[in-house]
Order: structure tokens, then C-alpha cells, then sequence
């Protein structure tokens, strides 16, 4: 079973999401495949949207190109805007994910590369790209370079979750959220994830 030793530090560091844990069970947080040009379109595609309303506009997208072959900046900054907008790309989002591919052209570091950097330099480097906070930076941190320990303090289901879990009156702000997770160092990630799938599977009590 993955992260192991990370569910056991959890579990005895914080009683609260020990009982999350138990209720939903193990770890199933993995890593998602692709490179930066293609990872950082999803997450543009994604933004400020529901999970199943981005899904189908990221697979129209994808069909621009033909799903199973290798997204190119060319391709895209080729593309016609309109073309774009058909597929369900606000204006923004358009102009979000052809700056991202002149980038990519340019000369932005490849995942390898940012692997080899840490948080902070890789969330600096990243978002110089428009379309690209910091939220967006920590979800390619959590899901395509596997980082364990992430605390996205912006992410609205990860404050709903605290606000219900802990009892808080209203959503934790970013200073209590980072003294909350000063528990779950070093894997916030892994909490994250349990957070999130808190408001999946509600408790039955």
C-alpha cells in the first residue's frame, strides 16, 4: 500500500483526520502523466469550473489535436481563436493557453528540470505564465511531481473541509490553515488529499 508511513504519522498526529482516514480508507493520491505544456493546459482548461463542465472542454480541446498524439505549442499558437472558443475556451483561457505554448517555445523549463528545483523556485519560475496562481502551481506539485508536502491554502474544498472537520464558525484563512497543517508536516499533501475526499464520504455519526 503507498504512503504507508505517512498515513501512520498522520493517524497519530492529528486525531481528527485519523478519523477521516479510517472512514475513507487508503491512499489512492497518484501522480498524473504527460508533460508541462499538456499538465498546464488541464489546469488552465480547469479553473473556476466544475470538475465535469472542465472534463468536456478538455476533451473537446484534446480532440482539436487527436487525443493520442503529443500536444505541440505549435499546434496550439496555429490554432484560430475561434477554434479555441468553440470548444468551450472563455476569451481568457484562450489567451492564458497561447501564452503558455510561446513559452514553452521560449524556452520554459521541462518537468525534469523542475524536478531537480524546489517549491518556491518552481512556483516563481511557473507563474510568470498568465492563467498560472500559485493554486495552479501546487496542483502540478501534488499530482504530476509527486511533491507529499503541499498545503494549497487557496483551494476552497480544503477550507470547507477544515471549517466542517475542526468546527470553525467560517472558512480557515490562510494563517490558520498553515498553523493547522504544521501537524501534518512533512506529508500536507497526503492530508490534503484526505481533506478532499472528506466531502466525498460524508461521517455517519
Amino acid at each position: 500500500m503507498k504512503h504507508v508511513t505517512a498515513i501512520s504519522f498522520l493517524q497519530q498526529s492529528d486525531p481528527i483526520l485519523a478519523a477521516v482516514i479510517e472512514r475513507v480508507g487508503p491512499c489512492l493520491l497518484t501522480t498524473d502523466e504527460g508533460d508541462l505544456l499538456s499538465c498546464l493546459a488541464e489546469t488552465i482548461i480547469y479553473q473556476q469550473l466544475s470538475g465535469k463542465a472542465a472534463a468536456t472542454i478538455h476533451r473537446r480541446f484534446r480532440q482539436i489535436y487527436g487525443e493520442t498524439v503529443p500536444l505541440t505549442a505549435a499546434a496550439i499558437l496555429n490554432t484560430p481563436d475561434d477554434v479555441l472558443r468553440a470548444a468551450g475556451l472563455s476569451r481568457s483561457k484562450v489567451t492564458y493557453i497561447k501564452d503558455l505554448a510561446e513559452r514553452i517555445q521560449a524556452g520554459l523549463p521541462t518537468l525534469e528540470e523542475l524536478q531537480e528545483l524546489d517549491d518556491e523556485a518552481i512556483a516563481k519560475t511557473l507563474t510568470q505564465i498568465r492563467g498560472i496562481g500559485r493554486w495552479s502551481v501546487q496542483m502540478l506539485l501534488i499530482f504530476r511531481l509527486g511533491r507529499l508536502d503541499v498545503l494549497p491554502t487557496d483551494d476552497l474544498g480544503v477550507r470547507a473541509a477544515i471549517q466542517k472537520l475542526y468546527g470553525l464558525e467560517a472558512l480557515p484563512d490562510k494563517k490558520t490553515m498553515e498553523e493547522l497543517g504544521q501537524r501534518w508536516k512533512p506529508y500536507r499533501s497526503i492530508a490534503v488529499w484526505y481533506l478532499w475526499r472528506s466531502l466525498d464520504t460524508p461521517s455517519t455519526v
